[in-house]
């Protein structure tokens, strides 16, 4: 195995969103003058593996369903191109991303007698999620709606348990915008693969709703993730330097735009990926 393809095969590259919601879930315990770092890093080495593994079985399942043989790779979308290359095979993909999730299961296991067996539904949900993922979730118009749950709720009130053994309607809250954030950024990613995705089995929006609508359905999305930051200030229940986060408004107006007048391409939708991207890690940073 080649070490440069180990390192392409679990996409680093989006490892930061998982990293900012399991900091934002830590920040709202410590704001409750509850915090533990070394709780903390153990959250962010189960989360990071959990995401790993996300990453390698999307990988393994789109190069067995021959999407990732028959789609154009960007650098947002397309797999890690790792497996069309030959630089790994199917099956060691897959052990390593058994391993990954198995991993983060034993984290998960020992947070759960650590902190409570409240805990358990969301560490099973993950597993169940991030397992099945490809092969049910993905098939049946839920990949978008399990990706905004789990990199939002999931993981910031996952976070925040497991230094406060309790969750929160504040935490909770302010996981939404994140969430809906996260549901965007696979939509987005969706509209080079779909045509490759149809034919691999796969049912999302872009597939079931075709990309005009599709693109539409991306700006709501966008505008209502924002609009949710400001309510939640509004209610006093997330405070006002959250807006903070609305400093990413003019990009995320980039965004949209872009959505909307080039989704029927690939080569020239790039851009707007990239500026989605940072979007979504600027936001929920």
């Amino acid at each position: 195995m080649k070490v440069k393809a180990l390192i392409t095969l679990p996409r680093f590259h989006f490892i930061p969103l998982s990293l900012n919601m399991t900091s934002l879930g830590a920040f709202i315990a410590l704001r409750e003058g509850v915090f533990s770092f070394p709780i903390y890093i153990l959250t962010l080495i189960g989360v990071v593996l959990s995401h790993m593994a996300t990453n390698i079985l999307n990988d393994y399942h789109d190069y067995k369903d021959g999407i990732d043989i028959s789609t154009t790779r960007t650098p947002f979308s397309g797999g890690s191109g790792v497996l069309t290359a030959g630089f790994l095979s199917a099956k060691q993909a897959l052990f390593i991303g058994l391993c990954s999730l198995f991993l983060a299961g034993l984290i998960g296991i020992y947070f759960v007698i650590r902190t409570g067996i409240a805990l358990l539904p969301l560490i099973l949900l993950a597993g169940i999620s991030i397992y099945f993922y490809n092969t049910f979730f993905s098939k049946r118009i839920m990949g978008e709606f399990i990706a905004g749950f789990n990199f939002g709720p999931l993981l910031v009130l996952g976070a925040y348990f497991v230094q406060t053994g309790h969750y929160s309607i504040e935490a909770l809250v302010a996981s939404l915008a994140p969430g809906i954030l996260t549901s965007n950024l696979l939509l987005v990613n969706e509209f080079p693969d779909a045509e490759a995705d149809k034919k691999g089995g796969r049912k999302h929006f872009v597939i079931s709703l075709g990309k005009k609508k599709a693109a539409y359905l991306a700006v709501f999305l966008i505008t209502l993730s924002y609009l949710l930051i400001v309510l939640g200030v509004i209610v006093n229940n997330m405070p006002v330097w959250t807006l903070l986060a609305l400093l990413t408004v003019m990009i995320g107006i980039k965004t949209a735009k872009g959505v909307i007048r080039d989704h029927e391409g690939i080569k020239e939708f790039i851009p707007t990926m990239g500026k989605n991207v940072i979007t979504v890690l600027s936001t929920q940073a």
